[in-house]
């Protein structure tokens, strides 16, 4: 595996899980990527933990156990200052399934980004899924089957073949994609971001409403340099304050965004907890060029809090047609 050691670079691995239903599959509204992250846990735990494991984090096995470094890593003795536990290597898209109903033999998709770069356990990840589509998934806990998972390229497309349902076509290590963080050579003067998934900021403790672009670029540029250094070559060799002042003074020209609010319950202890954030789009305008890389960066990793249960989801839209209404978020009641 070549692993890069460029010091503005940002190298991850995504892939394409294919699926066709056998029974019929519902999945609700806001909730598609909260629903593949927890059946995805409770399989991969069946799988890759000793039956004599009560908790993965207190568990004396956990330094060479998949799942406690890939679903449960814990700051102990290892995670950045400030942080109370490493985030997860790995996101799961999966919004374009929110409130689809997929019939008896009709195909669906979403896909996972893995960050780890030393050990991305993919065949755990293959595996796991293949039992869940088995054992069913969605509120009916409707059954369906691994078709095939696919290397994914810069493009979103697939390129290379994984998995064929039965075996893993692909022998030996894979290369990572890596995405170039230095600035662009042309001019970047305007672009709309478009927020996919609830999207939750904070600043200095406080709950950002407002995405100015210096909070918005501060959140991508630490997420990005964390998992680089926990998963990756080390972290982003930059002038990270300096970087900061020259992102303050790109403005926020318009935005459209409301606030969207809902729950989910926990699988392992049972409890309710909000799941929220700001959706649609915002409309920037300044010297962009240096930040742009990093943007669409974050389009892979997500950006903000509780970006493994799907939150965080964006995209970067450089040809701005028309204009956006002016005005702020609306937060709901």
């Amino acid at each position: 595996m070549s692993v890069s050691s460029t010091a503005l670079s940002f190298s991850l691995y995504a892939f394409r899980f294919s699926f066709r239903a056998a029974e019929s599959l519902y999945f609700p509204p806001g909730k598609s990527g909260n629903i593949v992250r927890g059946a995805f846990g409770s399989v991969f735990r069946k799988l890759a933990c000793v039956p004599e494991c009560t908790d993965a984090r207190t568990c004396q096995l956990r330094e060479t156990c998949p799942y406690a470094r890939i679903f449960e890593p814990s700051a102990i003795g290892r995670g950045p200052s400030g942080l109370a536990d490493p985030p997860r290597p790995f996101v799961f898209r999966a919004a374009h399934l929110d409130g689809r109903a997929v019939r008896p033999g009709e195909r669906f998709h979403f896909d996972a980004h893995i960050f780890d770069l030393k050990d991305p356990a993919l065949a755990y990840f293959v595996l796991s899924f293949a039992q869940l589509a088995h054992e069913g998934l969605g509120p009916g806990r409707g059954r369906a089957e691994l078709e095939r998972v696919d290397q994914l390229g810069a493009d979103r497309e697939p390129r290379v073949e994984v998995f064929d349902g039965r075996t893993f076509v692909i022998h030996g290590a894979l290369p990572p994609m890596e995405l170039d963080l230095r600035p662009r050579p042309e001019p970047v003067c305007r672009l709309r971001v478009l927020f996919v998934t609830p999207t939750e900021l904070k600043e200095g403790g406080e709950m950002v409403l407002r995405p100015e672009f210096g909070v918005l670029f501060a959140r991508i540029r630490d997420r990005l340099s964390t998992l680089r250094a926990l998963y990756g070559p080390g972290p982003l060799e930059m002038d990270f304050k300096a970087m900061g002042q020259r992102a303050a003074q790109v403005r926020l020209a318009r935005s459209a965004l409301r606030w969207t609010e809902t729950t989910r319950r926990s699988g392992k202890s049972g409890q309710v907890h909000p799941f929220g954030g700001f959706t649609g789009e915002a409309e920037y305008e300044g010297d962009l060029a240096e930040f742009l890389p990093f943007l669409e960066a974050a389009q892979w990793t997500g950006v903000g809090r509780q970006t493994v249960w799907g939150k965080g989801e964006m995209r970067v839209l450089r040809e701005v047609s028309g204009l956006l209404p002016r005005g702020g978020m609306r937060p709901s009641a």
